[in-house]
């Protein structure tokens, strides 16, 4: 029986590609796998950066499988420890995660898309949340998109269901980059050696802070992080490469991170 998700090791950084024809859709037995595979990804300190995408180039993701679901798998069944795809509910997953849309994203295949901190299409891929038409909620998009893009701009993709190209998506920035298929891996492969190269307590700062702060005042957060109040910034304080940054810096030289 051939897995459901392929991985590759490049140095520092995992390759995580969705392969479950015919059209990557994902049921709640792949969604354990690809839990555990992140949730390793994040205790392992040899990895800094991961790549999510699907095989071939027709489909990203169009989310639940439905095939599935007629068989009677529930919407709330048991997706794993980071819930739906892995990503979406993984506690403390503070390294770079890039999504390589290499086509069609739709509904929980859009969702596990935005749960990704940077992302990159192909130029022919298409974005949807159709969960409206056959009668359920969208509901990471409904939590985390009008977060996202312009709250009326949201409203309409969950009311209508409409599919949007990379041109729109980029111009509400629900996309990083549009790339051309054929250099989409390429071009997510050259970001992830250069977050890779970067420094790993810093990320993991910026990945803590934006989510542990998200619903306190501006003075609250300040604080949060000025008294050193979440663990990342704690340990960044009083490391090592807090200070291997400065002294770099000082010496004209490119800093040796140790994550430490």
């Amino acid at each position: 029986m051939t897995t459901p998700i392929h991985t590759t090791r490049r140095g520092a950084v995992l390759e995580v590609t969705i392969d479950r024809p015919k059209a990557n859709a994902i049921d709640a037995a792949t969604s354990r796998i690809m839990g555990d595979i992140f949730a390793s990804f994040r205790d392992d300190p040899e990895l800094r950066v991961a790549i999510l995408t699907g095989s071939g180039e027709k489909f990203f993701c169009p989310g639940w499988d439905l095939k599935a679901a007629a068989l009677g798998e529930a919407p709330d069944s048991d997706y794993g420890v980071g819930g739906f795809g892995g990503l979406q509910q993984l506690p403390g997953l503070n390294k770079p995660v890039i999504c390589a849309v290499n086509g069609l994203a739709f509904g929980g295949g859009f969702e596990i898309m935005i749960s990704c901190d940077i992302i990159i299409a192909a130029q022919h891929a298409t974005f949807a949340l159709p969960e409206i038409r056959s009668g359920t909620v969208a509901d990471a998009a409904t939590i985390k998109l009008p977060r996202r893009i312009p709250y009326h701009v949201a409203m309409e993709l969950l009311f209508t269901g409409r599919v949007i190209d990379t041109t729109e998506a980029k111009h509400w920035g629900l996309i990083n980059e549009v790339v051309p298929a054929d250099t989409l891996m390429a071009r997510a492969r050259e970001l992830a050696e250069q977050l890779a190269d970067g420094p790993p307590l810093v990320f993991a700062c910026i990945k803590e802070i934006d989510r542990e702060t998200a619903h306190l005042t501006v003075a609250e957060a300040f604080h949060q992080v000025t008294k050193r109040k979440l663990p990342t910034v704690d340990k960044l304080y009083s490391s090592e490469d807090q200070l291997e940054g400065a002294k770099a810096f000082a010496e004209k030289r490119k800093p040796v991170w140790k994550g430490k």
